[in-house]
């Protein structure tokens, strides 16, 4: 489905960031259309269909049509710059498009029958897309929409390649400094277990846990059976002593 919008031109008058601002509290975003054999040419677009059009995925990865001016062009977006936290466009980027040059686009991948695929049902893998999006160069009559990928037939510990893309006619793979970039790929997830303490000794009391009433009485018996088993000693040592000091009193 071809996509259309309208733009305006923008005069000298609105162009400046005082300008800009005043253009988006008016409801417009500020622009740009350059490239091709025109010069460069300010324009403003009305914000809020500029807005819903950029929900649209067919927006960022297609030939557009633009009507400015009465006249229509075919253009590709190529920058959007946005607010850091309004939902609104500070300025937007077009590039007029040649129908005999080739083109460098990054092109959506759309990913298809992953949970039909044997590391899923068989292997109860998951599905790691590592790209979402690929670089490709093409005339402008032969950009894709998406390019579709097939994860019907990966298996486990497998993973599926920019090189095993199916790329429609007259459309090349773009990579940069790797060789052939993964694109998706079917593992385990590991799962981390927590190894159970060990119970602690009978009769011994973890350091920093907390001692229970149990634990408390049973720990004073133990202390009273020892002060116990020590008292008669004490006192007969004490007994002895009181008897040898009478006879020598004595003698």
């Amino acid at each position: 489905m071809q996509q259309e919008f309208t733009a305006f031109p923008r005069g000298t008058r609105n162009q400046g960031r005082s300008a800009n601002r005043r253009l988006r509290r008016s409801g417009r975003a500020p622009g740009i259309v350059y490239g091709g054999s025109g010069e460069p040419q300010p324009i403003e677009l009305d914000h809020n269909a500029l807005i819903h059009a950029l929900r649209n995925e067919a927006f960022h990865a297609s030939i557009l049509t633009m009507k400015l001016d009465g006249a229509a062009q075919q253009v590709l977006l190529r920058a959007v710059q946005m607010h850091p936290f309004k939902k609104e466009v500070l300025h937007v980027d077009f590039q007029r498009v040649d129908a005999n040059r080739r083109i460098h686009m990054k092109v959506p991948l759309h990913f298809a029958n992953g949970e039909n695929s044997p590391a899923v049902k068989l292997s109860g893998a998951i599905i790691s897309h590592v790209l979402t999006e690929v670089d490709i160069s093409c005339l402008p009559k032969d950009l894709p929409e998406f390019i579709a990928v097939d994860l019907a037939e990966l298996t486990l510990n497998e993973s599926i390649h920019v090189s095993d893309l199916k790329l429609p006619p007259g459309v090349t793979a773009v990579v940069h400094g790797r060789l052939d970039p993964v694109v998706a790929s079917a593992v385990i997830p590991k799962i981390i277990v927590e190894a159970e303490e060990a119970p602690a000794a009978e009769g011994e009391v973890e350091a920093g846990a907390p001692v229970t009433e149990a634990a408390e009485g049973e720990t004073a018996e133990k202390a009273g059976e020892k002060v116990a088993e020590k008292a008669p000693d004490k006192a007969a040592e004490k007994g002895a002593e009181r008897s040898g000091g009478k006879r020598e009193e004595k003698k």
